[in-house]
């Protein structure tokens, strides 16, 4: 839909300028007057090289950098709608251009931010909208909004560091399968008309047959492990599925203490974080939940979430769950005590977040001699069943 910069006059002879998407300029011109004001110029807006179309999706770096600059926008004094259309041009993703937009043209109509972000729940999810809508209420928005940016910051240089460390060993894996596949279609065949008279060890054998399997079957092989991916994944995307997934997740040893490590800590902080600018427990135990990305742990909190409703403390049901370490429950039961939670929550998130960081890079470490060990394993085992055949023969013959 076409994007449109208005300049028009309202009743009392007050300049208002604005953005608006419209199918036409008659579409404009319609709806300013339902809102009782007079067009002055209409024009189109022309995006700039680089930004058009519908753009790239939204990075948590970029929505940390628009939170940041809003802040410091507001902070200094610029209405809404003035930080908002500075905040658009000074955008590079056409994407996140396009909502900042859409959001201003909404508040420019009546709404406030947290509703007009809640409309774009795929960029703005439920927390940034209820830490939004607790700062506009409470009058501390420009706080909220710093907190965000610092937040979205923290999880994108996790997301970062993780990723990667990840970069050469999968490299090495998808390298690794490529060769033995080489290996097994082109390289192993020449061994086994040389062979076809010799007694074959079991290695041998084994080889063989998944050479054969693989000439006169590859096709039938990669549609069967298709059809069989396709269920496994609905499976895994259901409420089963992503509580197994989840058990599984915890389960992985010297990974598995760091992925729960991390989930509870974006817990605690963003709990924390929402407690401290004026979210209602119970709502912010609700929205809280959603940001551990662990369907096990998100159940845990939901029921603890029944048990504060029901005037219970909060670190009694996590403790009962069994998936909170005891000193971050004890930690908690503090916090609950000197009326200090949303204090206590951070700093526990910050605590955990440095000792987690450096599991993080313990196991991800770990990853690549694990995965070297894996190939020569694999490789030691292709070299044993084409070459111990041969040195039979060799010893035979002699």
């Amino acid at each position: 839909m076409p994007t449109f910069d208005y300049i028009a006059k309202d009743p009392s002879g007050l300049e208002r300028t604005g953005v608006m998407q419209a199918d036409s300029e008659a579409a404009v011109v319609h709806t300013l007057g339902q809102r009782a004001l007079f067009p002055v110029t209409i024009a189109p807006r022309t995006t700039p090289a680089g930004r058009g179309g519908t753009g790239r999706r939204v990075k948590f770096r970029e929505l940390s950098v628009a939170y940041g600059q809003l802040a410091d926008l507001l902070r200094a004094g610029v209405p809404m709608l003035r930080a908002l259309e500075i905040l658009s041009r000074a955008t590079v993703n056409a994407r996140l251009m396009q909502l900042i937009d859409q959001v201003r043209e909404d508040i420019a109509s009546g709404q406030t931010l947290a509703d007009a972000l809640g409309k774009q729940p795929k960029v703005f999810s439920d927390l940034h909208v209820a830490m939004v809508r607790a700062g506009e209420h409470a009058g501390f928005l420009e706080d909220v909004l710093t907190n965000l940016a610092g937040f979205l910051e923290r999880q994108d240089e996790l997301r970062g560091k993780v990723r990667g460390a990840l970069v050469y060993p999968v490299i090495l894996a998808v390298m690794g399968m490529a060769a033995v596949t080489v290996i097994l279609l082109f390289l192993v065949p020449q061994f086994q008309q040389f062979l076809a008279d010799v007694p074959l060890p079991l290695p041998s054998q084994i080889l063989f047959g998944l050479s054969d399997a693989l000439h006169t079957h590859g096709l039938l092989i990669v549609g069967a492990l298709a059809l069989v991916a396709l269920p496994i994944g609905g499976y895994v995307r259901s409420e089963a599925g992503q509580k197994l997934w989840a058990a599984w997740q915890l389960k992985i040893p010297l990974a598995g203490r760091a992925v729960r490590m991390v989930a509870i800590t974006r817990f605690c902080r963003v709990l924390g974080t929402m407690l401290a600018n004026g979210v209602p427990i119970i709502q912010a135990l609700g929205i809280s939940k959603d940001a551990t990305g662990n369907a096990l742990l998100a159940e845990a909190i939901d029921k603890a979430a029944e048990n504060v409703r029901a005037g219970e403390p909060l670190a009694e049901p996590l403790q009962r769950s069994g998936l909170f370490p005891i000193e971050i429950v004890e930690m908690i039961a503090v916090g609950e005590e000197s009326n200090q939670m949303e204090n206590v929550l951070v700093h526990v998130a910050d605590a955990v977040e440095r000792r987690t960081n450096r599991q993080v890079d313990t196991a991800v470490r770990l990853i690549e001699p694990l995965m070297l060990i894996f190939m020569a394993g694999v490789i030691g085992f292709i070299a044993i069943g084409l070459l111990y055949p041969i040195f039979t023969m060799a010893r035979t013959m002699q």
